[in-house]
């Protein structure tokens, strides 16, 4: 069974899984899927059994299963990942899998514009572990390289539920029109979630996402509020830059949108992650308190105050609720 989001380490709770399908990762190839496709693994959902539940091969299951091996070798999967990034860690989730999980795993990667070809030169960055059945391993990585795919292999074969790839994406803003207005938060432009106050219905990492939300579940919504004061998430933007429009979307929150928000921001350097936290309730204020309404994309552009160049925001959620998605668009400073 997969962990609640208090108990994951901190990597899995404060970064992206860059092989997630709703954001575009794919499984390439697979050197055998016949009891369950090798895509499974990248979905978003936790995974789930359905007992009595059968198809052509067997068991339905929820993962990647390959067939008993009667061969020499092993068993492997390549993946794209939905962003390039550098890797912080990988959760290998073999839930549901208890006769049938493979002994080991290990994960290798590489760094290209294109899909990797059969000469292709892998570099091992997770050397083989143990894994359990019906269990989430996680492991940290210590490589600072940014890589575009991953090749998993299991030892010898079996069944994987989910693989989850946490790291951030990698930006090579040398490259990009400096003058261009962009979504400075975006994952794609390298923004991140630095922390957040509540994580009662999941964490504020889907703002960031592209495209409007699907539902009420593609967003960030926290309890409802009971004590004085008010909801808020920190935020880095992918590069530093000038705030030009700010859009907060309230998509599917109809009877639970916030109230009203506001925005602080600063020009950051140094520092840790957990030292802005306190920071943040000194930071200038980039968005006066705005009121919301349900089901909306609400747009910012003559109430941004000229702060100059920023690195971070602080989004206060008054009092409480739910919001779809978070827009910052500028030019980069």
């Amino acid at each position: 069974m997969s962990k609640q989001d208090s108990e994951l380490p901190g990597f899995a709770r404060k970064l992206i899984n860059l092989a997630d399908a709703r954001l575009g990762a794919k499984v390439l190839s697979t050197s055998d899927d016949f009891f369950a496709a090798a895509d499974r693994m990248l979905n978003p959902e936790p995974p789930v059994f359905k007992p009595g539940v059968f198809d052509d091969h067997g068991q339905w299951m929820d993962g990647w299963e390959s067939r008993r091996k009667r061969v020499e070798g092993h068993d492997h999967s390549v993946i794209r990942l939905a962003h390039a990034g550098v890797i912080a860690g990988f959760d290998i989730d073999t839930s549901y899998f208890t006769g049938n999980f493979p002994p080991a795993a290990s994960v290798e990667a590489w760094l290209g514009t294109a899909d990797p070809d059969a000469g292709a030169a892998w570099t091992e960055i997770l050397p083989a572990v143990s894994l359990k059945g019906s269990s989430q391993h996680f492991h940290e990585i210590a490589d600072k390289r940014v890589w575009s795919h991953l090749r998993l292999n299991m030892y010898p074969d079996g069944g994987i539920a989910r693989f989850r790839v946490f790291g951030r994406p990698h930006v090579d803003w040398s490259k990009r029109d400096r003058t261009t207005i962009v979504d400075l938060l975006a994952l794609e432009n390298g923004g991140r979630v630095v922390a957040w106050s509540d994580e009662h219905y999941g964490t504020p990492w889907p703002l960031l996402r592209k495209g409007r939300g699907v539902n009420m579940g593609d967003g960030w919504e926290n309890r409802r509020r009971r004590e004085p004061g008010n909801e808020w998430a920190i935020f880095a933007l992918g590069h530093r830059g000038i705030i030009r429009k700010i859009e907060v979307d309230t998509a599917h929150f109809k009877g639970n949108y916030p109230d009203r928000c506001s925005i602080l921001a600063a020009d950051v350097t140094g520092g840790t992650d957990d030292s802005l936290i306190t920071q943040s309730l000194f930071w200038r204020m980039l968005l006066p308190e705005q009121k919301l309404s349900a089901d909306h994309q609400h747009i910012f552009e003559k109430e941004i105050a000229a702060l100059g160049p920023i690195t971070h925001l602080r989004f206060n959620n008054i009092p409480d609720g739910g919001v779809s998605r978070l827009r910052m668009y500028g030019s980069v400073a």
